[in-house]
């Protein structure tokens, strides 16, 4: 029984592969032109600087007035959109806020929801968690940092910009290129702060953004302030040994 059982898993094993092999190989692709391979001495040496370059990200709260040209911006959100996403739909937006009057919106609508978080709705445990961070409702770099990047996820889109179809792996899309705009940016000299005000949805209607977008983060870009400092807390990093396992 056992015997003609695997020998019906074998037929059908090669059915299946007839049937979808060439449904795999029959798409337009072009040649890896722009891959560059370096010397295992080098890739050891670029891959050790570029994590003593991350050593050196950190989230900041004290932020510069001082200006940041706005090419600098749209060159690290371009990066951002190179990264990987469910069937290459690409589902995000990033809404630059450099406007005033518009930081000064985003500062009023999240404060006036982080006086509730810390009043007592996050409760006791989370708002423990975060004092080693010394954060609390006052949020002033929303309005001093000189671009405010808001992310959007959406659930329709496509390849192409107006389409409607259903976007796939969303979460996990918009978080990678979340990490490498935070990345890009950190690379180009500026620092940058994580802000996920519960809820966001007023992100929506101050960025005018459609309904069936969901805020996503926002991400504060500037210079760090004179007197920038960094909570001790935040530097415990583990150890490879625990964030790893190589088998």
């Amino acid at each position: 029984m056992i015997i003609r059982m695997l020998h019906i898993y074998s037929v059908l094993s090669k059915i299946t592969n007839k049937l979808y092999t060439p449904l795999m190989k029959n798409h337009a692709s072009t040649s890896l032109s722009d891959f560059i391979e370096y010397p295992i001495d080098e890739m050891i040496a670029r891959s050790a600087e570029f994590y003593a370059t991350m050593q050196r990200r950190h989230s900041i709260r004290q932020f510069s007035e001082r200006s940041v040209p706005q090419s600098i911006i749209e060159n690290c959100i371009k990066a951002a959109g190179t990264a990987p996403s469910g069937a290459n739909h690409q589902p995000w937006h990033f809404v630059a806020m450099q406007d005033d009057a518009i930081k000064q919106q985003v500062r009023e609508a999240a404060e006036a929801h982080e006086h509730a978080f810390y009043a007592g709705r996050a409760g006791d445990e989370w708002i423990n968690a975060l004092k080693p961070l010394g954060t609390d409702a006052q949020k002033p770099y929303l309005a001093h940092a000189p671009w405010l990047i808001a992310i959007f996820s959406q659930k329709k889109g496509g390849v192409k910009a107006g389409e409607k179809h259903t976007n796939y792996y969303v979460h996990e899309s918009v978080g990678i290129a979340t990490g490498m705009l935070i990345t890009a940016l950190h690379q180009s000299g500026l620092v940058t702060l994580t802000h996920t005000p519960k809820p966001m949805s007023f992100l929506t209607k101050i960025c005018g953004r459609p309904e069936d977008e969901r805020p996503y983060m926002l991400i504060i870009a500037g210079y760090p302030a004179e007197d920038a400092t960094v909570p001790e807390h935040a530097l415990n990093k583990k150890s490879l040994d625990q964030i790893s396992t190589f088998i």
